[in-house]
């Protein structure tokens, strides 16, 4: 059975809302063109249009404390606890203490009167290579098996012809412009599965890409395809290159997939490295014999992220659970696209806490608010069912509080980051989000776990930081140029679809 928490009451607390916004950019850089490499592209990131002057300077620096004062505090931390009111000290990049109340001394002070304050979201999978084909596949599924609704899939539509075409220039800012995104939405950690490594130059941009995201990133290693293609030999250059030390925001993890021949050497090299080993096991894709015989082999470990887990034996359930490897959930996705109803309950009831993941947005929305609300609500309606149907002995309904932690805290431990992220605890690197309780949409505040997973949006999304540092204040991006970024996702998008063959129209797929 899963570990359910209480929620704890909090009384309403009125805030303030009146900031300036991000100053306009400049004309000269909204007439660049479409960057060609992504050296050049990694330079425009980095001098962006200037972030709005209400935004407290010197937050996050080495040695600097700052406090963030007065707010409704989340930790997801049950030996801290929560706060109705309550203050957040840090130092530099770390969080130092939270209680009631904090003497400011000569700190950096932050109003969160009004906010509920609590730790960032964390993406487990996500693809974010393909942002130009938002909502492309809207209606699709995930592979053609044969029934009438399956032209369009992802499997031939995204992977067989629009990843096909990608340059190194369309990967970044693919990449780039995915990210942000989702920082905007309070998604501080993601795990980008990028399967898109057709060439080294091709996986030296999606590096680059997270880089200049400025947040923190798993780099997922999987294939690619091509004369090119250096999938999975180029792990150990990869490793060495980008991923040597650990104090820093990106890490790596190497991606396994077994339904791709070969896959044994991505296991043996990802191993070798000392990166867990993360693949998609989908039942459609008839992986359920392979997966068996790895079960049965003993080849399940700690170090293993199953993303999805549909249509798998009892037999591998346990053997996976026996093992403590993560399994990784993106619930909306799994029901649109036929994946196959996602397991939830079967995660619970063999004490597996799985993590959420948005995994692609040419299908459906990559914001958090969504994962928890389909998760909360997919859980209760079969719960509910059985009860209206007269069963007795039901597992517990999923709360509020139990799907922030999935995305949360499961999160961290799933892509081994909870001694840094997942909670708000003294110690710990200060990836924080300050959502606006004040907002029409959720005001008077009366139960903040509910609040945060039954009434808000991405637009209640206030203030982000990604290790002590702001990334968005009140409610802008901050040191972005978002306007030149999109003219440039825009072309890459119109890049693909001609390069695909594919026609572009706005109203029919």
């Amino acid at each position: 059975m899963c570990r359910l928490c209480e929620a704890r009451r909090t009384q309403k607390e009125e805030g303030r809302r009146d900031f300036l916004k991000l100053a306009a950019a400049g004309g000269a850089m909204a007439a660049m063109p479409l960057m060609g490499s992504s050296a050049q592209a990694a330079s425009h990131a980095r001098t962006a249009a200037p972030a709005t002057s209400a935004r407290p300077e010197g937050v996050g620096r080495p040695g600097q404390r700052t406090l963030i004062k007065g707010g409704h505090v989340l930790t997801m931390d049950d030996s801290v606890g929560d706060f109705a009111v309550g203050d957040v000290m840090l130092e530099g990049n770390k969080i130092v203490a939270i209680a009631p109340s904090i003497n400011a001394g000569d700190a950096i002070v932050i109003d969160a009167k009004g906010k509920i304050v609590m730790p960032g979201f964390i993406d487990t999978h996500h693809h974010q290579f393909e942002t130009a084909l938002r909502s492309v596949l809207a209606d699709g599924i995930l592979i053609n098996d044969g029934q009438p609704h399956s032209r369009m899939n992802y499997y031939e539509t995204i992977l067989q012809k629009f990843s096909m075409v990608y340059r190194p220039e369309d990967v970044y800012i693919n990449e780039l412009y995915g990210g942000l995104a989702q920082l905007d939405a309070g998604v501080t950690t993601v795990m980008d599965v990028s399967q898109i490594h057709h060439s080294p130059e091709h996986s030296d941009a999606v590096i680059s890409a997270l880089a200049d995201t400025r947040r923190r990133a798993v780099f997922g290693y999987f294939e690619g395809w091509g004369d090119r293609a250096q999938y999975p030999q180029d792990a150990a250059r990869l490793r060495n290159q980008y991923f040597s030390s650990d104090d820093q925001l990106m890490t790596m993890v190497m991606g396994g997939e077994i339904y791709l021949p070969g896959y044994e050497e991505a296991w043996r090299i990802g191993r070798e490295l000392g990166l867990p080993i993360a693949l998609h096991v989908v039942g459609t894709f008839g992986m359920q014999s392979t997966f068996d015989q790895l079960a049965e082999a003993g080849q399940f470990g700690s170090d293993n992220i199953f993303i999805h887990m549909t249509g798998m034996s009892d037999m591998a359930w346990q053997r996976a659970a026996d093992a403590g490897a993560h399994v990784s959930l993106s619930v909306p996705i799994e029901m649109t696209m036929r994946h196959g109803m996602p397991p939830i309950q079967k995660c619970l009831d063999l004490g597996l806490q799985p993590s959420l993941s948005t995994d692609v947005e040419c299908t459906m929305t990559a914001d958090f608010f969504t994962q928890m609300r389909a998760t909360l609500t997919l859980q209760r309606a079969f719960i509910n069912e059985q009860a209206l149907a007269g069963e007795t002995d039901l597992p517990a309904l999923l709360t509020s509080r139990d799907c922030i932690r999935f995305a949360t805290v499961e999160g961290a431990r799933g892509l081994k980051l909870d001694h840094k992220v997942g909670t708000l605890t003294p110690g710990k690197e200060a990836d924080l989000i300050m959502l606006d309780a004040t907002a029409i949409n959720v005001h008077p505040l009366n139960h903040v776990p509910g609040a945060v997973v039954t009434l808000m949006e991405r637009n209640n999304v206030d203030t982000v930081m990604v290790a002590g540092q702001i990334r968005k204040w009140a409610g802008q991006l901050v040191d972005v140029d978002i306007k030149h970024l999109g003219q440039q996702l825009e072309a890459s998008r119109d890049y693909l679809f001609n390069a695909a063959g594919i026609e572009h129209d706005l109203f029919r797929v």
